[in-house]
C-alpha cells in the first residue's frame, strides 16, 4: 500500500562553489551570493520538501593535502551555512533549514544562542545538523579527539544546549498590566563543570515554543546512539534494499528505546543521489558507459575520495590494497567504510572502480533511472520497509535541483507519495504531521 514519505535535500558541496566541474557553472551563477540559494530554495519548497541541510566543514584540511582539497573545490572554500540560513529563510514560508553545526568548534553557549535567535527569526523553521568533525579542532585551539571521544563532546555539548534553550522555565511572564516581563528566581542560573566544556546559565535569548530540530549524521555506534537519544532526524546511509533499510532502521530504534524514547520520536531518512534521466534505454546507455572507466576517470573519483578524507590517495599503489594506518584516527568511520565497503582487501584500482560505475535503479544497482523507476524504489521502501523517507543530494543550484525533481516530483505526487501541502507549526510539524 502506497504511503506519504517525507523528503528532504542535502546541500552537499555546502555554501561552496555551486555547480563548479560540470556545464551547470556556465549559467553564470554567483555561489557567494545570495540569490542562486534563494531561487534554488524556492524551487524545493514548491516541490513540498520538509527540509534542506546544509553540509559544512571549516578546516580546509592538513598543510599536507590542502591541495587535494582545492584543487577541485571538493573540499573548499566554503563560507558558513549559518549566516545562509536567515537568507533561505526570508525567501520562503515553509520549508526548514537546518546548517551545520561542528560540536568541538563552537562554544555550547554561543550555539544556544546563535540557534534560538534563528528559530525565532524562521517562526520554527530552524533544525541543526550536529557533527563531531575533530579535523577542525586546531583552528579552535583545541586538540584534536579519537572518534568515540569526539562523541562524548558532542554528548555534552548537545546536553548544554537543551539546558540553556530551558533555561528559562516558568520565568517568561511578559505582565503588560505592570510590565513585568520575567521573573528572574526563575531562571536556571546553573555552573556546568564537565570534561569538555565549562558554561553558565541562563541564556539571554527568549525561551522557544519547541526545541531547534536535531539532524545528525553517522552509522557507527556511537553515531547511532547519539542519534537515539538527540535527533529528531537520522541521515541513514545504507544499501536501500528493503531489508538494509529494516535492518538500519531497527538499529536506530533501539537506540532510542535505550533513552526512553519512541520509534515515533524521530525519523530516519536515508540519503541518495538520483540521476533522472528521461528513459530507460538512456539509463542503460549511461550505466554501460561507466562499466570500464578510464585512468583519468578513476583519478576523479580518487581526488573526490581523497578530499573527502584527508588522505591522499593518489600517492597509493593503484594495484595493492590501501595499507592499514593508512587513514589518520580523525577521519569518520563512516567515510573509511564508504570506500573500502566489504572488501577492505581488495586494490585501490578495484576500489575506485567500483565507485565509478553507476548502476541502475530499477535492478537496485544504483541511482540512475526514470522518474517511475524511483518512484517505483522509494514506494517499495515506504511499503515493504516502513520507511520514514529520504533526502536527495546535490548542488543548491537551479539547475541541478530543476534537473534532478522536474520530472520526478508529479510522479511522487500522483502516487501520494509526497505531500501536496505543509502543515502548521514549522519544521518539526512537518517532519511529525505523518
Amino acid at each position: 500500500m502506497t504511503r506519504m514519505q517525507h523528503v528532504g535535500y542535502f546541500f552537499s558541496r555546502g555554501f561552496g562553489p555551486q555547480a563548479w566541474g560540470r556545464a551547470d557553472w556556465h549559467w553564470g551563477h554567483d555561489w557567494t551570493k545570495p540569490e542562486l540559494y534563494q531561487q534554488s530554495v524556492r524551487a524545493l519548497e514548491d516541490a513540498g520538501l520538509d527540509l534542506v541541510i546544509a553540509e559544512d566543514a571549516i578546516s580546509l584540511g592538513n598543510p599536507s593535502t590542502l591541495d587535494l582539497r582545492v584543487r577541485q573545490a571538493y573540499g573548499g572554500p566554503k563560507h558558513d551555512p549559518l549566516l545562509l540560513a536567515p537568507w533561505l529563510f526570508a525567501a520562503t514560508r515553509h520549508i526548514g533549514i537546518a546548517p551545520t553545526a561542528n560540536a568541538g568548534v563552537t562554544p555550547p553557549y554561543l550555539a544556544a544562542r546563535q540557534l534560538a535567535t534563528l528559530a525565532h527569526l524562521s517562526s520554527d523553521r530552524l533544525g541543526v545538523n550536529v557533527v563531531t568533525d575533530v579535523g577542525s579542532a586546531r583552528h579552535a585551539g583545541l586538540d584534536p579527539l579519537p572518534h568515540d571521544a569526539a562523541y562524548d563532546r558532542a554528548e555534552e555539548w548537545m546536553g548544554l544546549l537543551r539546558r540553556l534553550w530551558h533555561s528559562w522555565g516558568s520565568a517568561h511572564l511578559q505582565s503588560e498590566s505592570d510590565w513585568h516581563f520575567a521573573d528572574g528566581a526563575e531562571l536556571d542560573a546553573f555552573q556546568h563543570e564537565g570534561e569538555y566544556f565549562r558554561t553558565a546559565g541562563p541564556l539571554n535569548a527568549l525561551p522557544l515554543e519547541s526545541d531547534p530540530v536535531v539532524v545528525s549524521p553517522g552509522g557507527s555506534g556511537r553515531g547511532l546512539g547519539f542519534a537515539g537519544t538527540h535527533s529528531d532526524v537520522q541521515l541513514a546511509l545504507a544499501p536501500l534494499t528493503a531489508t538494509a533499510v529494516s535492518a538500519y532502521r531497527a538499529k536506530v530504534h533501539a537506540a532510542a528505546a535505550e533513552v526512553g524514547r519512541r520509534p515515533e520520536d524521530l525519523r530516519v531518512l536515508f540519503v541518495l543521489k538520483p540521476v533522472v534521466v528521461s528513459s530507460p534505454e538512456e539509463a542503460d546507455r549511461i550505466v554501460e558507459a561507466s562499466r570500464h572507466p578510464s585512468d583519468e576517470a578513476l583519478r576523479t573519483v580518487a581526488l573526490a575520495w581523497s578530499s573527502d578524507s584527508e588522505t591522499d590517495l593518489l600517492a597509493l599503489d593503484l594495484d595493492a590494497p590501501i595499507p592499514e594506518g593508512t587513514f589518520a584516527d580523525h577521519v569518520s568511520a563512516g567515510t573509511v567504510r564508504g570506500l573500502l565497503g566489504d572488501t577492505p582487501d581488495a586494490p585501490l584500482r578495484e576500489l575506485l572502480t567500483r565507485k565509478a560505475q553507476l548502476g541502475r535503479v530499477a535492478d537496485r544497482s544504483g541511482f540512475v533511472g526514470t522518474a517511475d523507476e524511483f518512484a517505483d524504489f522509494i514506494e517499495e521502501l515506504g511499503s515493504d520497509a516502513d520507511n520514514d523517507g529520504v533526502i536527495l543530494s546535490g548542488d543548491l543550484h537551479p539547475a541541478q535541483v530543476y534537473r534532478m525533481l522536474g520530472d520526478l516530483v508529479p510522479v511522487l505526487r500522483q502516487r501520494g507519495i509526497l505531500r501536496r501541502e505543509y502543515a502548521a507549526g514549522g519544521l518539526r510539524a512537518n517532519l511529525f504531521d505523518f
